[in-house]
């Protein structure tokens, strides 16, 4: 009777030591999901809010965004968005803007796998040094190189021109590219590299019949952030950039503010908003999950 008795009450101290190791897990996985998701579900919110009140006030007349802030337009007023592309010329900044990020992007991507491949496939002796000197360029602040940048360009006749500012939009987004590739380009077996050249291929062949595709998610992931980073860059833009044809979209949005505050015309500028903010935003939300993993690839592997 007392080994039973001492049987059963070591089976439930056991069970109660479990249940309290469990009652932890469960309260620390709780922390941390309240750690991590309810300021994202509040930020969240917050943008839904900001975004769906914008759509809103571009679709009503200035006297309706005052009559009610909050109230859903009584008529879906198109008013807006017509003096935004016409009379504020949002139209041609925005086809300057689109053509500058397609041209950046696409040679950022063919410069930085480049330049990334030959770092981590051949073996010389400035190899890491130059890598370090291109991630040494990412710490460089953009207001210290913003006179020398005006005075050059002003020496080569490139200042006020669309060609000058996507020139230094390559420049200044080239060690980025090069940093990320670089992580993806190690992730490619040396193996494969081996067989193209059995095969026949040409170093030029390898790269770009079989490493530049399997390079394919760090491509997309540095075409997203440099897609962005020229559709919403402001102050070299306002440097470099003084005539209206090559006007780009961010610096017509702060003309289009300074118009608004001399005539009160609300709606426009909100209209300009949108207008400049759902390209970026159908990109961001298509190629989202290749983003996340192909940050994720690059970070785990590279």
């Amino acid at each position: 009777m007392t080994t039973l008795k001492q049987i059963a009450q070591s089976s439930g101290s056991v069970q109660s030591i479990q249940s309290e190791h469990w009652a932890l897990r469960a309260l620390k996985t709780l922390g941390r999901a309240v750690f991590y998701y309810v300021p994202s579900l509040v930020w969240l919110l917050i943008a839904l809010v900001a975004v769906i009140w914008l759509v809103m006030s571009s679709f009503k007349t200035s006297r309706e965004i005052f009559a009610g802030v909050w109230d859903f337009p009584k008529s879906f007023y198109l008013g807006g968005y017509i003096r935004a592309l016409a009379q504020a010329n949002m139209a041609r900044y925005l086809l300057n803007t689109t053509m500058l990020a397609v041209v950046v992007v696409g040679v950022l991507d063919i410069i930085g796998a480049m330049a990334s491949y030959v770092l981590t496939r051949y073996r010389f002796v400035l190899a890491r040094p130059i890598l370090l000197y291109f991630i040494a360029g990412m710490a460089i602040p953009g207001l210290l190189v913003v006179v020398p940048l005006y005075l050059l360009l002003a020496q080569l006749h490139l200042l006020d021109s669309l060609v000058g500012l996507g020139i230094v939009y390559i420049a200044v987004s080239l060690p980025f590219s090069v940093f990320v590739l670089t992580g993806f380009f190690r992730t490619i077996p040396s193996e494969i590299a081996d067989a193209a050249v059995v095969d026949g291929a040409s170093d030029f062949g390898v790269f770009w019949r079989v490493a530049f595709p399997l390079a394919m998610p760090g491509l997309v992931t540095i075409s997203i952030f440099n897609f962005l980073g020229v559709w919403n860059e402001y102050l070299l833009a306002l440097m470099l950039i003084s005539s209206p044809d090559q006007t780009t979209l961010p610096l017509g949005l702060a003309a289009l503010r300074v118009q608004q505050q001399m005539t009160g015309d609300w709606t426009s500028m909100f209209s300009g908003i949108v207008i400049a903010m759902i390209p970026s935003l159908i990109i961001f939300l298509l190629l989202q999950r290749r983003l996340t993993g192909g940050l994720t690839t690059g970070a785990l592997k590279g």
